[in-house]
């Protein structure tokens, strides 16, 4: 039985006047609240992460609400802050982003779907950018825009391969300018990643002014300011960049707000709603999207450089399927022991740890526990990560909820008591080339030998530069199932090139995209759609 909203506020010190409620078990939290609390000392910031995901699933989400609810049975109180579930992986191939079992965040149904009109939003704001900009520019066009150098795309919350590329105008003059177009999911829009790491409704508003949506004639930029629609969406988006209050299904506070996705984007949830809670808990749990080498790095190099925050601890997320799969078993085998492929697998485990650490933070290592683990790979995944001087503890959220969670509690605040004040490092120098920092991700991360620049990339970096923008953080797009960009290399690739197609200024997001391999912006959707599951519920 799911408790009051009003009940969930009081346990994290939010009181009713700052909150509007959406039915009995949602809320959103008005940001005046952060006026209030300004002075007051953060809490500590652990980071969530995984190794390289798997179709035999590795349960970062469910590791998440784990800890909390693990936490709140050992006498912690702390603070859950995840992304928000696109209706693209919903109805697509993933699935709903609540968790599963016996830790999950509620009402699950409400949150995956509608949930309280983010995503509407910020759908609607998308659109109405590029139906004005179009607009402009069939009216006479003043700005001087090259119809060929638009760079803003159109969006839907769908996974949707037929709009990747389409011709609109078509017909008549009445109809607008003929030319191509390109819809992107919602998520992967720079409008999501201005919404994830604005820092308050002003700099929202200063971010979202200065994103680049064309060039002239003459390749001067023409920004979401020019368009003079800047009020407008800010009445879209108000409400929208309030954060969401939830529950965990052991009744633990939730912030549930933004999530663009990590092989596309920087991949974490808002920076909204990341200060809040740290200004509202002792401890606050977040996660990044997709596996350490994107989700992570974007979260360290990106989100704690824009927000000056900095994570106390890191959590590792992995399975004993996932790693047996890396280590070459075939996903129909995976219930069977095979310590050989297991031991294999380890090596994506132990690459990801090692990265993580070039951040001079320390990381707890945590197996989500399946029936299938016997008691053999167990002890073996033990041992391995002991003679690496890595720590480890065992997870057991989904079957048996926060007492299945007691030790990773324990481990995760011995180990915030224990762990010295650390300097944090980035991995690289924001005044460094865009090429060379591009390097420094695909050497020391993906561990590729080199990083082949096609010619549209060389020319986007020549007009990056030209703009004075070359300082800016770098936002790597590449393919999630692999350290590579080659989505068939799994575990632990060596003797590999990273080819950078293009790049993109993501001006009012404040990073520069670099789109690796065979990356899309728009999802399909599998041969059978969890749409279509959904018949026979």
């Amino acid at each position: 039985m799911l408790e009051p909203i009003e009940k969930i506020a009081k346990k994290t010190n939010i009181s009713e006047a700052f909150l509007k409620k959406y039915e009995k078990y949602k809320a959103k939290v008005d940001l005046s609240l952060f006026e209030k609390l300004k002075d007051k000392e953060d809490g500590k910031l652990i980071l969530v992460t995984a190794i390289t995901p798997t179709k035999a699933g590795e349960g970062k989400t469910t590791a998440s609400i784990s800890l909390v609810n693990g936490l709140k049975k050992i006498g912690y109180d702390s603070l859950l802050c995840l992304r928000e579930p696109s209706l693209g992986p919903v109805f697509g191939l993933k699935g709903g982003a609540t968790g599963g079992g016996k830790v999950t965040i509620e009402p699950s149904e409400d949150i995956n779907l509608h949930f309280n009109g983010d995503m509407h939003a910020l759908t609607s704001s998308i659109n109405l950018i590029a139906a004005v900009l179009d607009n402009h520019i069939y009216q006479g066009n003043e700005l001087n825009i090259d119809p060929e150098k638009i760079v803003w795309k159109r969006a839907l919350d769908v996974n949707d391969r037929e709009l990747r590329e389409i011709e609109i105008g078509l017909g008549s003059r009445v109809n607008g300018i003929k030319r191509t177009e390109h819809f992107e999911i919602t998520v992967a829009s720079e409008l999501m990643a201005v919404f994830c790491l604005a820092s308050s409704k002003e700099d929202f508003k200063e971010r979202m002014s200065n994103i680049i949506v064309a060039y002239t004639f003459d390749d001067k930029p023409v920004y979401v300011k020019d368009l003079k629609i800047t009020n407008a969406i800010m009445k879209l988006m108000e409400n929208a960049l309030n954060p969401n209050l939830v529950q965990t299904s052991e009744h633990n506070p939730c912030f549930v707000h933004g999530g663009p996705f990590a092989n596309i984007a920087h991949g974490c949830s808002s920076l909204i709603a990341t200060k809040l809670a740290l200004k509202l808990s002792p401890i606050v749990v977040t996660e990044a999207g997709f596996a350490a080498d994107l989700g992570a790095e974007k979260f360290l190099d990106i989100k704690c450089r824009v927000g000056n925050i900095k994570p106390s601890l890191i959590v590792l997320v992995a399975t004993i399927r996932a790693l047996k799969l890396h280590g070459g078993v075939d996903f129909e085998d995976l219930d069977k022991e095979n310590i050989e492929a297991l031991k294999e697998g380890f090596s994506n485990l132990e690459q990801h740890f090692s990265n993580l650490r070039k951040y001079n933070l320390p990381v707890l290592v945590v197996i989500n526990r399946f029936k299938s683990d016997t008691k053999n790979e167990i002890k073996v995944l033990e041992e391995l990560c002991k003679a690496r001087m890595m720590k480890i503890t065992l997870c057991d959220g989904f079957l048996k909820g926060g007492d299945g969670c007691i030790d990773f509690a324990n481990k995760t605040i011995e180990m915030l008591e224990t762990t010295n004040n650390r300097q944090f490092n980035f991995l690289y120098n924001l005044e460094d080339t865009i090429e060379n920092k591009i390097k420094i991700i695909a050497k020391e991360i993906y561990r590729a030998d080199d990083v082949i620049f096609l010619d549209e990339a060389k020319k986007d970096i020549e007009l990056i530069n030209s703009l004075n923008k070359s300082s800016l953080p770098i936002c790597m797009a590449k393919t999630q199932s692999s350290f590579s960009d080659n989505p068939k290399l799994i575990n632990t690739p060596r003797n590999f090139k990273i080819t950078v197609r293009k790049l993109k200024l993501s001006n009012g997001s404040g990073f520069i995209v670099a789109y690796c391999g065979n990356i899309l912006t728009m999802p399909g959707l599998p041969k059978i759609p969890a749409a279509v599951l959904m018949e026979n519920e």
